[in-house]
């Protein structure tokens, strides 16, 4: 096993260094505990986790192949299931390595043991990234469940995320001869049964009972080498996220009707998940004071005085239905607009909201080369201000959208942040010599540290500058900011019973029965 490949599989090679100074092999690997990540300088806890996760599945490989448990000292369950079965929605993920017999019948059984190896860490390593739960290896097949034990608000994405990290990870493996391996990968959501126990001795594991599972099977027994296909429940729930080519109603096998299908492409870079999912956006209601406080700071942000608001709301209250309104209100102004947008995912990345941001801005293909993306780049923050090609460069690295460069390879780490966040505030401020700004930062509570401080910085350089920042933030996980005296916490209440009634009615198209009104003012 390739432990430098198996951190980048995990999103984490800037650990490699660190793992090759103190000799971390594949069997040094499945030892280590927390305490042992922070000796070697893992300090993020969230790398730390996701490290152990990472681990922790690759123990349960070696341990179905034979190789000796590991000491209680070096298990570190994820969670304890429940004894009893739960009903569960889950999105279930089959993976298999595509011509896998062919390969068998060609190759040694060790070379054939260690290219199995390899695979399965790969997979491992994706679902491990994305907070699933690996249920079962079966030789070159891998199941996983994205929902059990665990549930996330967004199951079905990080289970499509590690699809496709999956396919693209085992695309980089090759056998001795040189030939690339593929692998495809089958995703279907709905209800199941899950958590009984079945089966004795090192066979035995928890149980799934449902349609989705047969459904993922059979979808992945369709796809193409190297591609992921999802069925229709899937895509509702990661609609407008990502581009998917219809395959149109599909048979599968045991399945009596025709199942919609299709076909992972390529993730939609740069759209707030409000435009990504709301192809229809309803008038705004209720909300008319709230609207009134924002653009009256608007206005005083464009006189020059900088403003900072934190719009704090549960999940699903209206924050993104406030920002679709302001930046609606404010759209015939001269403005520059610039839109960050935390995600769940990546709260362990520096800096992975500018990243999406300028790749967007810039028009990044996922095809580009390294020297076209840095000319792209170059050619967006020039429109700002001068910047020669080691700043590009640096803002590039710390995004992480190009390698480490190596005019400031050998600079220190927290040198290199700081030059990097002063390179991104000029920019800001270039755009803010030129015209108003309007920085929208959606979801805060998921940003990672280091952006964190460019927002901070931000808030001290644009006292007097035509920028207004706009944070939204859910109230159980604000982020540091929110202490901040220059920023203004603005909640949004709960709608009342008026407003509920309009939305409801709007919605509808006709005005809704008493009681089912009274249930949605309730519920």
């Amino acid at each position: 096993m390739d432990v430098e490949t198996w951190l980048r599989s995990l999103g984490l090679g800037q650990y490699e260094q660190a793992f090759r100074d103190n000799d971390i092999d594949e069997a040094v690997l499945i030892t280590l505990t927390a305490e042992d990540l922070q000796e070697i300088g893992v300090a993020s806890l969230g790398h730390r986790k996701r490290l152990l996760m990472a681990i922790a599945a690759l123990a349960g490989a070696h341990d179905a192949e034979g190789s000796p448990p590991l000491g209680a000292s070096a298990q570190r369950p994820l969670a304890v299931a429940k004894e009893q079965a739960e009903r569960r929605q889950l999105t279930v993920m089959f993976v298999d390595l595509v011509g896998s017999t062919a390969l068998a019948c060609r190759l040694d059984p060790e070379e054939m043991r260690e290219l199995i190896r390899a695979y399965q860490d790969r997979v491992a390593g994706a679902v491990a990234r994305f907070d699933g739960h690996l249920a079962k290896f079966m030789g070159d097949g891998v199941l996983a469940y994205f929902g059990w034990p665990r549930a996330y608000e967004d199951d079905a994405e990080r289970a499509v995320r590690t699809g496709l990290c999956v396919t693209a990870a085992v695309a980089g493996l090759s056998t001795p001869s040189g030939e690339t391996l593929a692998a495809r990968v089958g995703l279907a959501t709905g209800l199941v049964v899950v958590g009984d126990l079945i089966g004795c001795g090192e066979a035995r594991e928890r149980h799934v009972v449902g349609e989705a599972p047969n459904r993922a099977a059979r979808l992945q027994a369709m796809a193409k080498p190297g591609s992921v296909v999802i069925d229709e429940p899937t895509r509702r729930l990661v609609n407008g996220l990502f581009e998917v080519e219809d395959l149109g109603p599909t048979r599968l096998k045991g399945v009596a009707e025709p199942v919609s299908a299709f076909t992972l492409l390529i993730e939609k870079v740069g759209m707030c998940r409000f435009d990504a999912r709301s192809a229809i956006v309803r008038p705004l209601v209720g909300r008319e004071i709230e609207l009134g406080l924002l653009l009256q700071r608007w206005h005083q942000a464009r006189a020059g005085a900088g403003q900072a608001i934190l719009l704090i709301g549960e999940a699903g209250i209206g924050k993104s239905r406030m920002v679709r309104a302001l930046m609606d209100a404010v759209h015939e102004d001269d403005h520059v607009c610039l839109r960050y947008q935390g995600s769940p995912l990546h709260t362990d990345q520096a800096l992975w909201p500018v990243r999406q941001q300028l790749g967007f801005a810039a028009g990044l293909a996922s095809d580009d080369d390294a020297q076209t993306r840095l000319t792209k780049l170059a050619l967006l923050l020039r429109q700002a201000v001068e910047v020669d090609a080691d700043t590009v460069a640096l803002i590039a690295t710390a995004a992480g959208m190009a390698e480490a460069d190596p005019a400031w390879a050998a600079a220190a780490p927290r040198k290199r942040r700081e030059r990097a966040l002063d390179a991104l505030l000029d920019q800001l401020l270039g755009w803010a010599r030129q015209r108003p700004v309007l920085v929208i930062i959606e979801d805060a509570h998921w940003l990672d540290p280091t952006t964190l401080e460019l927002f901070d910085q931000a808030l001290d350089r644009t006292v007097k500058a035509p920028v207004f920042l706009l944070f939204t933030s859910r109230p159980d996980n604000l982020p540091s900011l929110s202490a901040d005296p220059r920023v203004m916490p603005l909640p949004l209440s709960r709608l009342s019973r008026d407003a509920i009634t309009r939305i409801a009615a709007d919605a509808a198209g006709s005005t809704l029965p008493a009681d089912v009104v009274e249930e949605g003012v309730t519920g």
